[in-house]
Order: C-alpha cells, then structure tokens, then sequence
C-alpha cells in the first residue's frame, strides 16, 4: 500500500482561509468536508479540489471533529460549545446533543466536558461520542439522540482512558476509541466491554476505518512528541499508520521528524478516505505550532494522498 501526495490540492476562495483544518470528513460522492476554525466553519470541495460551499458561518465555538452518516447528514462535534450537532449536508441543523456553552463537571462522568468526535453504528444506527478533553468517557446514544449509558473513567487500565480524542466502529459493531495520551487504540464492543487493544502508536489523535477492504482497514493519524527532550528523537510521529483488522501494521507514512515539505506533518488530527482509497488528513498545526512562531503564521493543514497500490 503506497501513496503519493498531491500538492496544492483543495482550491480556496481568494481572500479565505482556513487558519486549520481540525476535521475531514468525505460523502458518498467523494466531496470533501472540511471542517475549519476560520470565519468558514464547513468548505466542501469535490474530490478534484474545487470548491463547492460553506456553511456553518457563526455557529462554531471551535471545530473538532466531523463525521457523515450513511444517509449523507453531517455531525459536528465542537467541542467548546460541548455539544454534537446534526445538519443536511448544506448546513441545516436537525438535531443537538449536548447543553451549548455549558459544559458538565470537570471529570464527573456526565455528558459533555469538551466532546471530541462521534462514530455511528453501521448495524444499529447507534451514535458513540468520545468526550475527551473534560472527561475520561465515551457515551452512547440512540439514533434520535437519547443518551443510553457511558463508560471509561480516568487511567491506565483496560476501559481507562487518558484523553479518548477519537473513535470509529466497524461493521460488526465494534467500537474503537483512539486513547491518544495513553499511546494506544482500545476496543469495546457496543455495550462498553473490553475486547483488547493496540499498541505501538505514538499519541493516536485521528482514527478511520474503512469498512469495505478485508474486515476493516484502519488510519491512525499520530501527534508527534509533547516534550521538549524529545524534539531530536526520530520515528515518533508525526505520521500516518495504516493497520489492518487485527492491527497489524499495513503501511505508514510521514517523516521521521515533523516537517512542512509535501507528505510531512506537523500534527495530524483527522484522516479519512475516499472511494478510491485516496486518503485526506488534516492537521491542526496552528495551535501546535503556527500560533507560537514569531511572528504568528498560518502553516499547511490540509493534505491529500492519492492511492498508487
């Protein structure tokens, strides 16, 4: 499995910006979403680049994660306004999750401290939110957005988490959480229970799968160090890994160390691919680094892999 970069690609109009891309998402048309913390929350582009429209101008409290369900409606989780919304794909909200601008106890339990992503049951419709920044948690709602049960408290242990950043399911139900400060993805089945876990990740911050290749193929965008004595160490991201159903790893790619040369990193926090199984991974390299340059300066968050084998 190999992929080559595809410089430039996504066409913005002039004047606009994005400062990040905190999330991708792609429709069954292969239309990109983008899901940005400038003054365009959501810019969609065709798959070749162009753009299309945005939406979502005013709504956002800052943009974290963003999914597309089978029937083509868009979830947003922003997690400042500690809420998962529900729109049309040309931004009409339907549905909200959450209490906005009010978020739960620090670390009690309840639903939402700083929500990070939502993943949607293929079987059951079930949504799963990670709620990862205030909280230690993932939580489970029906289709229509009743809340069902939680699980997972602060740690190291099985079921514990350290910052759940992002999560998926496959296609038999089963949820895998990106446990990002405990370097590891974790595996539930649909009520909470641990079924295992991969290791060998370094700070796993995007996840995807996608469920047409042999059981489910996975992409793990990963940060790279978060201390400073580890700024001359290689091979710690960021990167890109892909991993097969048992979590082998199939491919990886990225530099050795963050970098800002076409298929370098800076800090990947959301991937996702297309029909075609080319792949699109944003960074949010404004608040990892853009921001404490002096001066400030917008960096490159947005990148496309084509697929060559």
């Amino acid at each position: 499995m190999n992929f080559n970069v595809i410089e430039g690609w996504g066409t913005l109009p002039d004047g606009w910006r994005y400062v990040e891309v905190a999330g991708v998402a792609v429709d069954a048309k292969d239309n990109v979403f983008c899901f940005t913390r400038g003054e365009h929350p959501v810019i969609v582009f065709d798959r070749d680049g162009r753009f299309l429209r945005s939406w979502g101008e005013g709504l956002v409290r800052r943009a974290h994660g963003i999914t597309i369900d089978a029937d083509g409606m868009v979830w947003l989780t922003d997690d400042l306004h500690h809420t998962v919304r529900k729109f049309t794909p040309d931004g009409k909200c339907l549905l909200v999750i959450g209490n906005p601008d009010t978020p739960a106890t620090l670390q009690g339990g309840k639903p939402f401290n700083r929500p990070t992503h939502v993943a949607i049951c293929p079987k059951s419709g079930y949504l799963f939110i990670s709620d990862g920044y205030g909280n230690s948690r993932v939580h489970k709602y029906s289709p229509d957005g009743k809340h069902v049960m939680s699980w997972g408290e602060p740690g190291t242990d099985p079921g514990h988490f350290n910052l759940p950043h992002n999560l998926v399911t496959d296609r038999d139900g089963l949820v895998y959480v990106a446990d990002r400060e405990n370097h590891r993805v974790q595996i539930f089945d649909g009520k909470g229970t641990y079924q295992g876990q991969w290791n060998n990740l370094h700070r796993p911050c995007g996840l995807f799968v996608d469920r047409t290749q042999n059981g489910g193929t996975f992409y793990v965008g990963e940060l790279g160090h978060a201390l400073p004595v580890n700024e001359a160490v290689a091979n710690l991201g960021p990167r890109v890994t892909v991993l097969d159903a048992k979590g082998q790893k199939i491919a990886r790619f990225g530099g050795q160390f963050a970098g800002e040369k076409p298929g370098e990193f800076i800090a990947p926090h959301s991937v996702v691919t297309d029909s075609r199984g080319d792949v699109y991974v944003s960074e949010v390299s404004w608040t990892n680094t853009g921001q404490h340059e002096k001066p400030p300066r917008e960096i490159r968050s947005l990148q496309k892999f084509a697929r060559t084998a």
